[in-house]
């Protein structure tokens, strides 16, 4: 008999072989108990999770003429009949090949007649997003109106294609990735069950590179074992997925944190000669900072064995260290997929790295002005000296250097999430400088990219000053994602600037929506308290929603506050309670 991959070899043939889906097999086996059986699911996750061996096994126990306990016993003639695929009442349907509005129309047709020798007939189809519109017009016809002895699983990795009057005729099961440990443990199995050598280690290398998929982790065995001749060790399994390994991992890390990008070139240059994967090394320095991050407060999740450069890590490291690194590491995983020259985009992450401390990257923070993509670092004064063979990682700073460029020096913008600088805005904001930046809103963000338009598409300006505009946004992750995204504030000032004709640049303070009524009314009574009456005539932006402002007993100083809001942003603006 031909040889057959181990992931087909060693498919659930029922519920209780499923790994690490315990929430979906236990559900499907109480409908089986108590006979709850629904005419159509869908079964939703990321690849090799068992979404389509859910289905067969479910279609095996829904016929089988003795279950026990919700499982199908393996030895009935039904049971017998599907595993060797003669049974035609268990149809399985690609919709990847197969999703044009004729073989619905078929499947229409058949639901009509009985099964042959099953009590039901079941309908598998995978990759169910695929289908076309008209496909999907024809499945809902049989949705709508089922007959009683048939049963749809339709099964996808990418839920949101399929529409929702499908969904919502259908019981939905998500499958999750399945755990590394998990995977490890399933793998041991197996190669137990056959008698294979393996190194531990090696196992959980090829389980972590798996990225919660059953099928993926078993793919990458069978390499393994074909490699080293029906043995699994680590520099195979290393070599089989493109890892690398946990010594040169911690003497780069190691070299980053001591601020030696030389040190951390030549670490890096190993790797690539040794042709590994450029985006599986960040996933494994992800995975490595993740493990040193948890070390000290879950150690029995950390998913490596500690050696003396990870214990040296761990102890010497601030948590700090790691949070910034791996924010660094997820945005290059992201630039990675849109370039064919990654090794340029690891030399730059390895300098990056080796400049990182405690509080954020560490380095001169002027930049050439209309260079916002670039960020050059540059001073007037003193230009930094490449490093040399005998400089670990120290920049060296050399007098009197011509400048770079005769183009005007500012310093870089950043933008903040701080109170004290939301007040600031505040303080100096007018009704005047917002209606000139919301009227110009439309057209500072056709100025945008499609990525950088869609973080800034629940945003919008809720005050604005001669030198400071305040954003308020729907989401946290976007405002969040738009402190750190440097080139977006350069650019977002650049174009303020421009098309609302100001002379002055503006610092750039980030709100959510959800947060900015308490700040603004914390801004008001301090604004009251601290502010004499004669400077209230340019009271700011905050003033028109002066819900905190009392209709009776107040002083002269609260009406003239309220008055000057009126005057600047007019009556129908404000609104006044009593307490």
């Amino acid at each position: 008999m031909a040889y057959q991959a181990l992931y087909r070899t060693w498919r659930p043939q029922k519920f209780a072989d499923m790994v690490g889906q315990e929430v979906v097999t236990k559900t499907l086996r109480n409908a089986l108990i108590t006979e709850q059986i629904s005419h159509a699911y869908l079964f939703t996750g990321p690849r090799g999770t068992g979404k389509t061996s859910a289905a067969k096994i479910f279609a095996k126990a829904v016929n089988c003429l003795h279950p026990v306990d919700g499982e199908a016993d393996g030895t009935c003639e039904i049971c017998q009949a599907i595993d060797q695929g003669t049974l035609g009442d268990i149809i399985e349907l690609d919709a990847a090949s197969n999703n044009g509005v004729d073989e619905i129309r078929e499947i229409r047709e058949d639901v009509n007649y009985a099964p042959t020798l099953a009590k039901y007939k079941v309908y598998i189809i995978d990759e169910v997003h695929m289908l076309s519109t008209g496909a999907f017009n024809a499945l809902l016809k049989t949705l709508e109106e089922p007959p009683a002895n048939v049963i749809f699983i339709l099964a996808t990795t990418e839920p949101q294609k399929i529409p929702a009057t499908i969904i919502s005729r259908t019981q939905r099961f998500d499958f999750k990735r399945i755990d590394a440990n998990a995977a490890y443990e399933r793998m041991v199995y197996i190669l137990n069950q056959r008698g294979n050598n393996y190194d531990d280690t090696a196992v959980k290398v090829i389980a972590n590179a798996a990225d919660g998929g059953m099928r993926d982790a078993l793919s990458i065995l069978d390499q393994a074992l074909s490699f080293g001749n029906g043995n699994v060790t680590l520099d195979n399994a290393l070599l089989v997925t493109g890892s690398v390994t946990q010594t040169l991992l911690g003497e780069y890390v190691m070299a980053l944190v001591e601020h030696n990008s030389k040190r951390a070139l030549a670490k890096l240059t190993e790797v690539l000669t040794d042709g590994k994967d450029a985006g599986r090394f960040i996933e494994d320095l992800i995975s490595y900072a993740r493990d040193l991050l948890l070390n000290t407060e879950a150690p029995d999740l950390i998913s490596l064995v500690p050696d003396d450069n990870f214990k040296q890590l761990a102890q010497e490291q601030k948590a700090d260290t790691w949070y910034q690194m791996i924010d660094v590491l997820s945005e290059t995983q992201q630039q990675l997929r849109f370039t064919n020259r990654p090794s340029i985009y690891l030399e730059v992450l390895t300098v990056k790295l080796s400049r990182l401390n405690q509080a954020g990257v560490a380095e001169p923070q002027a930049v050439v002005a209309g260079n916002s993509a670039t960020n050059v670092h540059v001073n007037t004064e003193t230009t930094l000296k490449p490093l040399d063979d005998s400089n670990d990682g120290t920049v060296i700073e050399t007098d009197n250097v011509a400048p770079v460029a005769e183009q005007p020096i500012r310093i870089a913008h950043k933008a903040s999430t701080e109170k004290k600088h939301i007040f600031e805005v505040l303080d100096a904001a007018t009704r005047g400088d917002l209606n000139r930046l919301q009227a110009a809103w439309a057209d500072i963000l056709a100025q945008l990219n499609v990525s950088q338009k869609a973080i800034l598409s629940t945003a919008k300006p809720v005050a604005a000053s001669s030198n400071g505009v305040l954003l308020g946004f729907d989401f946290e992750i976007f405002r969040d994602k738009t402190k750190k995204d440097q080139g977006l504030v350069d650019l977002l000032n650049e174009q303020i600037r421009k098309l609302t004709e100001s002379k002055d640049e503006r610092n750039l303070v980030l709100v959510t929506n959800e947060e900015w009524p308490d700040i603004r009314n914390q801004w008001i009574q301090q604004h009251r308290k601290n502010k004499p009456a004669t400077e209230s005539a340019a009271a700011p932006e905050a003033e028109l929603a002066a819900t905190d402002i009392p209709e009776q007993n107040e002083s002269t100083q609260d009406q003239t506050i309220v008055q000057a809001a009126k005057d600047l942003f007019g009556d129908e603006l404000v609104e006044v309670k009593a307490d």
